[in-house]
């Protein structure tokens, strides 16, 4: 966690020297308390409250079920992360984005970007920081946690000042903070906040990337889970009452009359029988009779937890074969495309937002180059297709399309096709042409025939007639 230096609070009011940046940009760290905070506990299942209906079985099944896991958070966020895959990045008319995936691999964030919007989708935003390394530009991927950003007045995405708060293993603290004009940083091992090393900032531009989840004008960005975690509460209680249910009362309980109650030293009663499968009751006395309780039945626990499931699908925009909800048979494959028309069209909207953030961290990118495309706003990101087909059908749509002189590249990118698997095709594709060319040479030429001379016409009768018409 990082401390603040001593004798300081959060800054009021306007900043204007590099210190009441840090100041003012620490207090807006989420804290342990943050939504955040707990958003990230229940993704992980690590909120279990033991929420018994009754404090006395907490006392006596706390042991029992402490480690007890029902947790569907995991499986919301999972389920929209796994589909949001970036491929590549284009600009119309100018290039196939082969700089930008140069970028991309230094960074590693064929592995890193699911991160990115892993955080996003769990805490409602995170951030990317770009930054140059030996002249490269470096793309590392940075928890809300450690970096705070402020916006330009009246701006939803420009920013004004970024802070990067980090504490290595050893607990000693490096605060970084970038302004348009300049960089402030204090080392590790310097706790006084105000000893820090100022320079000009030669992007002129803040260098981080938010991603936000669910952007609302005016309003912060949220998480995905806002909404499911009242539902997941709900489901836990009512799991835990069938699991207590079960330890109380879905053993039969037998009960005898007629017999005279037996009595210790101390005159607590003793149980006269020791009851289990493999045991025979019987009693001398012939009034005495035996009977047993009907069990509990936990099939109403059942049918509960069944409807609140529907009802987090339905807030989740998951479809019920997520859950396995009322369902015995896997669904048809037209019937899952079908069901997934949400869940596809909620990913294809958090494309549009992360997609258009990631255009802005591959524009850095080409600024510490002091590449011109670093206004190449019509710049666009290529995302993996979110929706699941079968293979037959996906192909069979793509050779429809070619009947319409749709781009050869287009389908092979529209097939599933990566953009550096594309490049191989197009040089496979060359060298195929080249390697058919030289195989024509080596074959038997056909012989050049000898030019037909056009035969003469009467153009002699012609002229005679001409001539006697004279």
């Amino acid at each position: 966690m990082i401390i603040p230096p001593s004798g300081y609070g959060a800054h009021i009011g306007k900043p204007e020297t590099p210190f009441q940046w840090l100041m003012y940009l620490h207090g807006k760290l989420p804290g342990p308390v943050h939504p955040s905070q707990v958003y990230s506990r229940y993704y992980e299942g690590e909120q279990q409250k033991l929420a018994f209906s009754q404090m006395r079985y907490k006392a006596a099944f706390a042991s029992v079920f402490q480690g007890w896991r029902d947790n569907f958070c995991g499986t919301i966020i999972d389920a929209t992360n796994e589909r949001l895959h970036v491929d590549s990045f284009r600009i119309p008319g100018q290039d196939d984005g082969k700089d930008a995936r140069r970028f991309w691999q230094q960074s590693s964030m064929d592995a890193y970007a699911s991160s990115v919007h892993l955080e996003a989708l769990i805490s409602g935003v995170s951030y990317v920081l770009v930054w140059p390394e030996k002249g490269q530009p470096r793309i590392t991927p940075v928890s809300r946690n450690h970096l705070a950003v402020s916006y330009k007045p009246g701006s939803l995405w420009e920013l004004e000042s970024a802070a990067r708060y980090e504490v290595d293993p050893w607990g000693r603290q490096q605060v970084t903070l970038w302004t348009e004009r300049y960089v402030y940083e204090v080392p590790y091992g310097v706790d006084d906040w105000e000893r820090g090393t100022l320079r000009r900032n030669p992007l002129k531009m803040v260098p981080v990337v938010p991603f936000e989840n669910r952007p609302r004008v005016g309003l912060e960005s949220t998480s995905d889970l806002a909404n499911c975690i009242p539902i997941q509460d709900a489901i836990n209680k009512i799991t835990m009452d069938a699991l207590t249910a079960s330890e109380m009362a879905a053993y039969p309980q037998r009960w005898v009359t007629g017999l005279e109650i037996q009595e210790d030293e101390q005159g607590n009663p003793v149980a006269p029988f020791n009851v289990g499968l493999d045991k025979l009751l019987q009693a001398e006395d012939a009034d005495s009779k035996f009977g047993s309780f009907e069990p509990a039945s936990l099939a109403n626990y059942v049918t509960l937890v069944d409807m609140l499931v529907q009802h987090l699908a339905t807030v989740a925009r998951l479809p019920s074969h997520y859950f396995l909800v009322n369902s015995s048979n896997t669904p048809s494959g037209e019937a899952i495309i079908s069901a997934e028309a949400g869940l596809v069209a909620k990913v294809k909207e958090r494309m549009r937002h992360f997609g258009e953030a990631w255009e802005r961290v591959i524009r850095l990118c080409f600024a510490i180059k002091g590449d011109r495309r670093r206004d190449a706003y019509e710049m666009e990101t290529r995302w993996r297709d979110p929706e699941y087909r079968t293979e037959a059908q996906h192909i069979d749509a793509l050779l429809k399309l070619k009947q319409l002189d749709v781009p050869l590249e287009f389908l092979w990118f529209e097939a599933g096709f990566t953009a550096a698997q594309i490049s191989d095709f197009r040089r496979m594709r060359k060298e195929d042409a080249k390697a058919q060319a030289e195989i024509q040479k080596l074959l038997p030429q056909p012989e050049k025939q000898a030019p037909v001379k056009a035969p003469q016409g009467n153009s002699g009768n012609a002229n005679r007639k001409i001539n006697e018409a004279k």
